[in-house]
């Protein structure tokens, strides 16, 4: 039997994926697009740090009216999974396609500085793929008078794009502007809104009283902390539960925006001829959320409305972020490239996938490697640096106050066992195997049972193809990762920050050289 971490990269096999198809996917992008009357607006609506905590969704602390509207007259998706739980490279994934472990663009923030990632041949940004089938390309809030925060725009800012954070060299003309009215009378558009979503609570007990004076100011009143609940693992504490009401307010937000954008639709008449795709780019950020392969971190909300799609329709079947770009095009009349790892979901001989996959690699300057794939039945993960802990050493995670509070709390010996268990144990299982029907918070690792062994196989096989078959590019080179560390630190301007970033990469360095 392979051992877990046996699976190394082929070089040769990147270019067994992409020559034999780099011809047909010329073809497809020279092909000339339909008649502008049949072309359809495609409208994305991509939020950052939220996951499916939507009524439509089964949350009850909550309503979330425009999106349950959205799902109503849609097509709702149950069962959609990131392909990493961080947002540079899930955006990576998604504005091409393609895994983020194929490409190249698997380190979170990398490429921006001295260290520069090129996209394999044959693989483009799909809003290139829009423009040359005569669509005009824009990302912002989609709203005038407000912008990704659901505020007032500052001056400075009324002009810009919204978030792109790609892990590999682009051209920015790939859009033409913020907004779609910028466009040719009669010009379909391929629009990207961008909202700070669960970002917006911040992190610190100011950005809280921050955040709900404009909850209160917009909405009428916040969520009540007793109210929420909390996933087990997580204390039963008072900053906890203040975080995650305003978490949720941050949904409610989301949600007022997204009737805003729905209302100018209207307004406009262009709402019949729109396809609206509304997702998130990972889940919740928190200690097992954003940055892990946990429900917590990867399941999102997909929901779709518009022309074509079946009216208040749900799906189970397991699906991938990356299936949102090929689906866009084909709704586009805009052949998929045949290199394309992502498929269209509602195509008429789309079959339903066995497996889905995700993987975490370096955040900032948290190095790390693990990999999962779902089954309907199973969530496998498999930890590359096992003695290392969960939360280790990070700049960003050990900044927001949650953290620093549980941090205390295990301190002072008055964390719950399973929250001492779950998220401080100094190492982890190198393989983790969870039921989903069972252990919807993944709290029971299984692997190492007797009753399971033939899952475990069958999954550690499942994840081992897909490394080899998607060509997956695993951990940096000590000399890749002190270049990345060097540019982020250049780019961060908080001299306190940027200290404790130097003296957490030491430790990784260290660990890196120790084998651990």
């Amino acid at each position: 039997m392979s051992t877990p971490d046996k699976v190394t990269f082929q070089h040769n096999a990147w270019k067994r994926l992409i020559f034999p198809l780099f011809a047909t996917m010329l073809a497809a992008v020279n092909a000339a697009p339909p008649a502008e009357a049949t072309r359809p607006n495609i409208l994305w609506i991509v939020v950052d740090d939220m996951s499916a905590n939507l009524s439509c969704y089964g949350e009850s602390t909550i309503q979330t009216p425009n999106l349950d509207s959205l799902a109503r007259t849609g097509l709702q998706f149950n069962q959609a999974y990131a392909t990493s739980p961080v947002c540079s490279t899930f955006r990576s994934a998604l504005i091409t396609g393609m895994y983020q472990t194929t490409i190249g663009a698997h380190h979170h923030r990398s490429g921006r500085g001295d260290h520069q990632i090129q996209l394999p041949s044959g693989v483009v940004p799909i809003p290139t793929l829009f423009q040359k089938a005569g669509y005009y390309t824009c990302m912002g809030s989609g709203l005038k008078e407000l912008d990704y925060r659901s505020q007032a725009p500052l001056k400075s800012r009324r002009s810009a794009m919204g978030k792109s954070d790609y892990n590999f060299t682009w051209d920015r003309e790939i859009y033409h502007g913020n907004d779609w009215s910028g466009r040719k009378e009669g010009q379909p558009f391929f629009m990207q809104i961008q909202l700070h979503g669960g970002k917006l609570r911040g992190s610190s007990e100011k950005s809280y009283s921050s955040f709900e004076k404009q909850v209160t100011d917009t909405l009428g009143n916040t969520t009540d902390p007793a109210s929420v609940r909390l996933p087990p693992y997580y204390p039963d504490d008072l900053i906890l539960r203040r975080d995650w009401a305003n978490y949720l307010d941050s949904v409610r937000i989301t949600d007022w925006h997204v009737g805003k954008v729905y209302d100018r639709l209207t307004q406009e008449g262009l709402l019949s001829n729109t396809l609206i795709i509304f997702f998130t780019d990972h889940g919740i950020s928190h200690a097992r959320g954003k940055q892990f392969l946990y429900d917590e971190g990867t399941h999102i909300p997909l929901i779709l409305s518009g022309p074509k799609i079946q009216r208040g329709a749900t799906r189970q079947d397991l699906v991938e972020h990356i299936d949102i770009a090929a689906l866009s095009l084909a709704a586009a009349g805009i052949e998929i490239p045949a290199t394309m790892q992502g498929r269209d979901l509602l195509s008429s001989n789309y079959k339903d996938k066995q497996f889905v996959f995700s993987a975490r690699d370096r955040c900032g300057e948290a190095d790390d490697r693990i990999r999962s794939v779902r089954s309907e039945e199973f969530l496998y993960i498999r930890n590359f640096y096992p003695s290392r802990p969960h939360l280790m050493p990070s700049t960003y995670k050990d900044g927001k106050l949650i953290i620093q509070r549980l941090r205390q709390m295990h301190a002072k010996g008055t964390l719950t066992a399973i929250a001492n268990r779950i998220l401080f144990a100094s190492e982890r299982a190198t393989e983790e195997l969870y039921l989903r029907s069972e252990d919807p918070w993944q709290t029971n690792n299984l692997a190492h049972s007797p009753a399971y062994r033939s899952d475990l196989k069958r999954h550690r096989e499942a994840l081992n193809r897909w490394m080899v078959d998607t060509v997956d590019q695993g951990s940096e080179t000590d000399e890749t990762y002190a270049l990345e560390i060097q540019d982020q630190m250049r780019a961060t301007k908080n001299t306190e920050t940027r200290e404790q970033f130097r003296r957490n990469s030491e430790i990784y360095q260290a660990w890196r050289a120790a084998g651990k």
